[in-house]
């Protein structure tokens, strides 16, 4: 049960934080009262000056990012808008991926009659840029092991743009693919340097599965 499992500080200063966000666990509050239990509630029981600075998927496991106090949210939030944080993530996806790397260009926007699923969109949606290579692939053909770097930040990007070329990421019926213990998305690097130190931090995580 997500209720179960602890939110693991792996760096901590008193500028910042980096946590382990259990899969199933919102980053966020929600709007209902039983939504309220998230990775940034618990950690400001024992953090309360703990700021958001990005979000991952309610599905999606691995490497959160905090600030602590509101100059350095502002300072991380720059940060990621200039694009200077370096983000991987690990996946599990259904079927063979041909080639060995690549990219998808696809533009999403939100499909709000279906909220929250996104869609692609050529005309009106927004630039959304991924780049995959593969690491592994299942000698029978039923899924591949990919490393994903979301150039863009784009809501339900990953999961979205894999859907979109015929390999949903195992687990995630949300977008297509089968039923399965969990949707198989890890947030495994964040790289970036210390707005405070100047210290260079490079933060990695194992996935789950």
């Amino acid at each position: 049960m997500v209720e179960s499992q602890a939110v693991e500080v792996v760096h901590d200063d008193s500028h910042l934080l980096v946590v382990e966000k259990p899969a199933g666990l919102l980053s966020v509050p929600g709007r209902l009262p039983e939504n309220r239990d998230c990775v940034a509630s618990r950690l400001q029981r024992e953090y309360p000056d703990a700021l958001t600075v990005h979000r991952l998927d309610q599905v999606t496991s691995g490497l959160m990012l905090f600030a602590r106090g509101k100059a350095m949210q502002s300072a991380l939030a720059r940060l990621f808008e200039r694009r200077e944080i370096a983000k991987r993530y690990l996946a599990r996806v259904e079927g063979r991926m041909e080639g060995e790397a690549g990219t998808i260009d696809l533009p999403l926007i939100c499909d709000w009659p279906n909220r929250p699923r996104q869609k692609v969109d050529h005309e009106v949606g927004k630039p959304a840029l991924t780049r995959w290579r593969v690491l592994e692939r299942d000698p029978g053909g039923a899924w591949s092991r990919v490393e994903l770097e979301p150039v863009t930040g784009r809501s339900h990007q990953l999961r979205l743009h894999l859907a979109s070329i015929g390999h949903p990421i195992v687990g995630d019926v949300f977008y297509g693919a089968g039923d399965a213990p969990r949707t198989c998305l890890h947030a495994s690097r964040l790289a970036f340097v210390h707005p405070a130190s100047g210290a260079a931090l490079d933060l990695h995580s194992t996935p789950p599965f």
